[in-house]
């Protein structure tokens, strides 16, 4: 059955949910996941380059960046680092830190993906799109495969926002947990109003952004997600 909700929520509820059991998705090293020497996960957690993308440098990109551990430099203080685990960790554990900490952030991130899949699919789909789920992709294309289609489908989504030029997608989406504050604005080349629209209710909502489709804007709709074969 489909029941209102505000993700939001459901991530909090998730981090609760796993701080207290603190589960691991089965994507520890051999021998179990390797305890942290130093450090948290939260302090821990940079941001993390695309999955898609290479491999971060390990010097520092920019002026005040910290740099990163060479990947010969990472190994755990016990146990070691599968091969997917080390290729998720390169270019990611700053230099100092103990890179088994960065590794429990990916990790939890997985076990987040996994408790809302479970709760809904379109809840863990929106805490992607929105951001409230963050690292999802490089966390899903190395830790947990099994999640890699929540990250794909929420690459076509949008979070509130305003977005333009080619960010902008035809296609029909949906806002299945909007707020009661939810509105939106498609507007043309010219600046035009193309479509508009508002819900009070917190019920989903739909939308189709045409092809002269040029900004689109929403507030309070949380996250759309594409619908067909936009997804």
């Amino acid at each position: 059955m489909r029941y209102p909700f505000l993700a939001g929520a459901a991530v909090a509820l998730a981090t609760a949910v796993l701080a207290a059991c603190d589960s691991s998705d089965g994507s520890g090293a051999g021998g179990g996941k390797p305890a942290a020497a130093g450090g948290t996960a939260s302090a821990a957690a940079s941001p993390a380059p695309s999955a898609a993308g290479p491999a971060a440098s390990p010097r520092a990109a920019g002026p005040g960046a910290v740099p990163k551990a060479p990947a010969g430099e990472i190994t755990p203080a016990t146990g070691s680092f599968t091969k997917k685990q080390k290729e998720y960790l390169t270019g990611r554990v700053p230099s100092g830190t103990d890179p088994a900490a960065v590794l429990q952030t990916g990790q939890e991130t997985c076990d987040r993906l996994r408790y809302l899949v479970k709760t809904d699919r379109d809840i863990a789909v929106g805490a992607v799109v929105s951001g409230e789920v963050a690292g999802a992709e490089p966390a899903a294309a190395h830790l947990c495969p099994q999640h890699q289609d929540i990250v794909e489908e929420a690459a076509h989504g949008y979070a509130d926002g305003t977005h333009g030029a080619a960010a902008v997608r035809p296609g029909k989406y949906r806002a299945p947990s909007p707020t009661r504050a939810c509105g939106w604005q498609l507007t043309g080349a010219n600046g035009e109003e193309l479509a508009s629209g508002s819900s009070g209710t917190g019920e989903q909502v739909e939308i189709t952004v045409p092809e002269s489709a040029r900004t689109f804007t929403s507030t309070g709709c949380y996250a759309w997600l594409p619908q067909g074969d936009n997804r």
